[in-house]
């Protein structure tokens, strides 16, 4: 990610504030919450359309990660919305209970635009590949998914990360070494808790 690109640690404290006021208010309506427009932390990097994910873990376990690759909204409308969608719209989880929340850890992902990697073979795409660096998205049809760079620190082979990336989307796990899924690669810059 380049210079001009990243956010300031300020910036990324805000954003995670935001995100955990954002699920609180579901819980306490009253309670004071984190503006998108609080004058102190006003960026104007916060109105840019980027690419956002919140991740929830508890214990150290994934409880929940919701986002948008493509920018859909601002910054600020992203983190929100993935933060309710994290905590509460998660497939994979039920939705997070009041009790909860004092055992979350909240981490907030900003992506950089995805590209394509064009590659001629499996050999081609496994050097192409940067581990904890690159976000990668796969597609093949209707079907795609995606791993977040810090997926890299649970699967750190290149092989063992692209086979769980197709079981991901629904496709046999040696799908990658066919060369006709589509690759796109990101970075990301994330804060967390």
């Amino acid at each position: 990610m380049d210079k001009t690109s990243r956010l300031t640690d300020e910036e990324g404290r805000y954003l995670l504030s935001l995100a955990r006021s954002t699920i609180e208010k579901d819980f306490f309506p009253g309670a004071k919450t984190v503006k998108g427009d609080d004058e102190g932390c006003r960026s104007g990097v916060f109105d840019e359309r980027r690419g956002t994910f919140v991740t929830l873990t508890k214990g150290g376990s994934l409880r929940g990660c919701i986002g948008h690759i493509i920018p859909q909204e601002s910054i600020l409308e992203g983190v929100k919305e993935n933060a309710l969608n994290a905590a509460f719209r998660d497939p994979r989880f039920q939705p997070l209970k009041r009790e909860e929340l004092k055992d979350i850890k909240i981490e907030v992902s900003i992506l950089t635009e995805p590209k394509s990697l064009s590659y001629s073979n499996e050999k081609d795409l496994l050097a192409k590949l940067r581990p904890g660096i690159d976000g990668v998205i796969i597609k093949k049809g209707f079907r795609q998914s995606t791993f977040l760079p810090q997926v890299w620190e649970q699967l750190p082979g290149k092989e063992d990360f692209l086979s769980h990336l197709c079981l991901k989307a629904g496709l046999p796990a040696d799908a990658w070494k066919r060369g006709d899924l589509s690759v796109s690669t990101y970075q990301v810059q994330a804060f967390e808790e």
